[in-house]
């Protein structure tokens, strides 16, 4: 089964820049972390780790840091889930800082 994507479609870019030998950024990878003296384990596709990463350069700051910083303000909103924050943190950041440049697959 095959499947046809118009020319010019931003999946079929997506695609494109985006080979099969990519296919570990899209299988989960799980962390763990210390946060506040309490030890957890974030599971991320590889593609949020890579993007965590970026921001903790960006910031000056280790990736546990950063981690603890997102937990502090965004577990205000969603109490339960650590790593659905970190994904709309993610998303967030790429769409704020990153919304000049073309983004590429690592």
């Amino acid at each position: 089964m095959s499947i046809y994507i118009e020319n010019n479609d931003v999946l079929d870019h997506m695609f494109n820049a985006c080979t099969t030998s990519q296919i570990g950024e899209f299988i989960p990878e799980k962390r763990g972390f210390r946060i506040h003296g309490h030890s957890t384990t974030i599971s991320l596709e590889r593609a949020f780790w890579n993007v965590l990463d970026d921001m903790a350069r960006e910031a000056g700051l280790t990736l546990p840091r950063l981690i603890e910083r997102i937990h502090d303000s965004c577990l205000v909103a969603n109490d339960k889930n650590i790593s659905s924050c970190l994904r709309v943190i993610c998303l967030k950041y790429l769409n704020i800082y990153t919304s000049g440049t073309q983004a590429t697959c690592r």
